[in-house]
This record gives structure tokens, sequence and C-alpha cells, in this order.
């Protein structure tokens, strides 16, 4: 990457870097839009602060659908839209951003076809600190550390522990978002462990209330916040 570049890159990780922080959703995948779209309207009206938008069993047809339904809904409460593995849908709809895994970070079109647009760029590290580093320096915004606990949705992934994000905060700058598992009755640990967001999709979108969901793991991060301050006093 020359130096033009990487100034722009550089500027891009700053400019975006305050807009991770939070309740990141993952939406479920769902076949019909107009349900799909009301499950993320309430959670947007709980709180959340970035929503990434996943469907593995669509049709390009549907995808497109679907992406173009929610990015218009999360313009109008002001929450960027981040696409799930798809470079090319994330350009064609002017989302906010996209979310890759490692072998995509790898790919040197990625970087040159992203240069000179305002996106932001996750990156799946999984529990490899090379990796993380590798597209702190490249390119991405916020790097994906987990699974923290079991997944419904992907119950083969790799552990990472609390303790392990610890020691990653040590040489990681950009923000880290917690994946995998995480629910209202595990996240504290998550967010206390420096995550600046943390990724729910199960137990966000498939409870009885989503509006009420959100509002709870909101409020985690305002009660670790509390418990850190006090403890200069």
């Amino acid at each position: 990457m020359n130096k033009k570049r990487l100034t722009v890159t550089r500027q891009r990780q700053r400019s975006h870097s305050s807009a991770i922080n939070g309740l990141y959703a993952i939406t479920p995948d769902l076949t019909q839009t107009e349900e799909l779209v009301d499950k993320v309207q309430k959670a947007l009206q709980g709180g959340v602060k970035l929503l990434q938008y996943r469907n593995k069993s669509a049709s390009c047809g549907l995808l497109r659908e679907q992406a173009q339904a929610l990015l218009s809904l999360c313009r109008s409460y002001h929450v960027p839209m981040i696409v799930n593995d798809d470079l090319d849908l994330a350009l064609e709809i002017d989302a906010d951003g996209v979310h890759l895994g490692q072998d995509d970070l790898a790919r040197c079109e990625v970087k040159e076809r992203l240069t000179g647009y305002s996106k932001i760029l996750g990156i799946s590290c999984y529990n490899r600190l090379e990796l993380a580093l590798q597209a702190q320096q490249l390119c991405a915004e916020y790097v994906a550390f987990g699974a923290f606990f079991p997944s419904a949705t992907k119950p083969d992934a790799v552990k990472v522990t609390v303790d392990w994000v610890y020691q990653a905060r040590k040489q990681i700058a950009i923000p880290i978002v917690g994946i995998g598992g995480i629910r209202i009755t595990n996240a504290a640990a998550v967010i206390q462990s420096g995550c600046a967001a943390i990724a729910v999709s199960d137990d966000l979108f498939n409870t009885r209330n989503i509006q009420l969901r959100a509002q709870q793991l909101v409020q985690l991060f305002q009660d670790v916040h509390q418990q850190d301050e006090t403890k200069f006093f």
C-alpha cells in the first residue's frame, strides 16, 4: 500500500472508530422481508448502535431486497448498516460498511476497491492475534474475536476467553467486537474484557420482546462503565 492510500486508510479508521461501540445486532436468516424489517426496527428502537445484515440462505435477489430495505430503515435511525461477506452488494447499495472473514482480507482487490470510499470495514479474526494486527495495519476499522460462548449460528467456531481479550488489547488500538453465543446472562463479562461492542443475534431476535432485550443489553454497557468509574473514587 502506497503512502497516499495508507493515509486514506488511517483517516477512515479514525473517522469510524467512534461508531464501533455498544450493541451490534446481527440479523437472523429470514425469508420474509417484512418480518425481518419489523424485528430490526424493534431492535433499533431498543438502542442498537450497529446492524449487520447477514443471511446465509437467501438468493441474490432476496439479499438485495432485504439489504436495501434494512439500509433505508437504519438510515432513518442514524445507525450504520454493515453487509456480511458481500463487498459487491455493500458497494452496490452504498451500505455503510462490510464485514469480511480472514480469506477476504488476503485479497488485494478488497483494499483496492475500498480506497476512496468512506466505508466501515470489519474483519473476523477468531482467536488469531496476528490476523488482527494485519487487519489493523492494512484497513480495518474494527476486528471481531469469538466465539466467546457456544453459538447457535456457528457451533464449531473457535473459542476465545475474556482473559485473551485483556492481552490482545495491549497490542490492538482499533475497536474490538466480541461475538459468539453472547446473551444477557454473559454479556457483562465480554464488555468488561474491553470489547467496544458485542455482536448479538439469537438472544436478541429470538426473544419475545426484542426492544426490551435490546434495552437490557444496552444497559449493561452503562452498568459496566459506571462500575469502572467508581474504581477511581
